[in-house]
């Protein structure tokens, strides 16, 4: 028995560690968004302080997730039609998820945490990114729970259905 096992007997069965990297950065990425959206609407900017410390750990943690996902990706038991139909589409919109909260996070740090020129599409912005997240976080939550991805409960592998 591994460490892991060990200190997380519920990740004994799983393939890779992408699926315990992938919840922080949903979590602090969504936090950011709305702290922003609190911020721009009732004019606090101590606030904004706030969100761009979510931003910032969401956009590291993004970073760990993307680098465990893509570790991950090719040994993934899941069936070549799973892999063609949610797979790739996981990976393209996780990856614009990093890419986005890398350049939101880059802007704010040098806005000292929340801009003062262009405050709204910032806003909007944050908001796009957690749809972007949503979406992408469907097809891992798919994979995951349609088609066993990244566990060993049961048989693989699951033949994509629409």
């Amino acid at each position: 028995m591994n460490l892991l096992a060990k200190l997380l007997p519920g990740a004994g069965n799983l393939q890779n560690l992408h699926p315990l990297a992938v919840h922080f950065p949903i979590a602090f990425l969504t936090a950011a968004g709305f702290i922003y959206v609190l911020a721009y609407v009732l004019r606090r900017d101590a606030w904004a302080r706030t969100a761009f410390w979510f931003l910032g750990l969401g956009c590291l943690t993004a970073a760990v997730a993307v680098m465990t996902g893509l570790y991950a990706a090719g040994g993934v038991m899941v069936a070549k039609s799973v892999r063609q139909h949610l797979l790739h589409a996981h990976k393209l919109w996780m990856l614009a998820t990093f890419y986005l909260s890398a350049i939101l996070t880059l802007w704010a740090a040098f806005t000292n945490g929340f801009p003062k020129k262009g405050r709204l599409i910032f806003v909007v912005l944050s908001l796009i990114l957690i749809a972007v997240m949503v979406k992408g976080a469907d097809y891992g939550g798919r994979m995951v729970f349609d088609y066993n991805a990244g566990g060993d409960a049961c048989g693989q592998p699951i033949e994509f259905s629409h």
